[in-house]
């Protein structure tokens, strides 16, 4: 998986994330951090550019077409997290979430 989220950043269309909020504040405004590969190599720099709390419910398509994955749908968005957040601790559609956007700002090494 980390290679195909990888891909997608490296491609420009993977532009936001999102968390639990209850797996704590990851980021800040301006901090840079190296994106791994599958393999735990260093391959990318991002900035966090935008961070808010939201409650699941509330993200809207665009932050779902930030997110670059799937067919690019909010329904596919939400089915696909939703799924993912049920395997990791549990579900809530009113569940607090930190949406990040982030810029690219290097590709380390091919």
């Amino acid at each position: 998986m980390a290679d195909r989220l990888l891909a997608f950043v490296l491609g420009g269309s993977k532009r936001a994330t999102c968390w639990s909020v209850a797996d704590g504040q990851q980021t800040q405004l301006g901090k840079k951090m190296v994106v791994l590969d599958g393999f735990g190599k260093p391959r990318a720099v991002v900035e966090t550019v935008e961070l808010e709390q939201r409650r699941f419910c509330d993200v809207d398509w665009q932050f779902a077409l930030d997110e670059g994955e799937g067919d690019r749908a909010l329904e596919d968005w939400r089915r696909g997290h939703q799924n993912y957040f049920a395997r990791n601790g549990g579900f809530d559609p009113e569940m607090m979430l930190w949406c990040e956007r982030f810029r690219l700002v290097e590709v380390i090494g091919d």
